[in-house]
């Protein structure tokens, strides 16, 4: 698997909460240039990210990163996202009301985001490191049924981040039409293309400078 290959795959991120705007636009230089499938960049960066690159695929992120947003709220915030110009958004499910049984209110909001996200692609963070075996396959049930485009790890933001032995568990519960994102704790190129070459189909990492040439 060449460079070029992978970076068409690397959802290049920075959401660091102390980028600056110097950062983003560099990211988005960056992104341009290697031509990787995405920037994911914080809310608010939205909208002058569109306008400095119009050519962009930009993912964002909703109900980051601990996921017990009201949904009212979740669904504000991408709602503000689209009209900024996202084309894609990465929801946190909220994993409080999962563990406690409350899947109900879980599909309810992966549902509501995927009618507002009629033409953009919508990724649902379930943030496995918090999850059961049992929690993970009701996840890919509950995301298959919604209609949504992609299962994703993790946040980067919890106590660990991707592992195969969860793509492989994703594989084999997901439905056809959905997809897997990789993220959290991926640095290295051996790693990166290791989950490209389990079945994901995109890789949020920050550490895609690596592949630069």
């Amino acid at each position: 698997m060449t460079n070029t290959e992978i970076l068409s795959h690397i959802d290049h991120t920075n959401l660091r909460p102390d980028a600056v705007r110097s950062d983003i636009l560099r990211l988005c230089d960056e992104a341009i240039k290697y031509k990787t499938a995405s920037i994911c960049i914080a809310p608010y960066w939205i909208a002058q990210a569109r306008k400095y690159a119009p050519e962009l695929n930009l993912c964002t992120v909703v109900g980051f990163p601990l996921g017990y947003h009201d949904l009212a709220a979740k669904v504000q915030e991408t709602a503000l996202a689209l009209k900024d110009g996202a084309n894609e958004i990465d929801m946190v499910i909220n994993v409080s009301a999962l563990k406690s049984g409350d899947d109900a209110a879980v599909l309810a909001e992966i549902r509501a985001l995927r009618c507002i996200c009629r033409e953009a692609v919508l990724k649902v963070i379930i943030e496995t490191c918090y999850l059961t075996e049992n929690e993970k396959i009701r996840c890919c049930e509950m995301i298959t049924e919604a209609g949504a485009d992609y299962i994703k790890t993790s946040t980067g933001f919890g106590s660990a981040g991707a592992n195969l032995e969860d793509i492989a568990l994703f594989r084999a519960h997901i439905g056809a039409n959905v997809k897997i994102k990789a993220a959290g704790g991926i640095r290295t190129r051996e790693q990166m293309e290791a989950f490209l070459t389990a079945g994901c189909d995109r890789i949020g990492c920050s550490s895609a400078k690596i592949l630069f040439a």
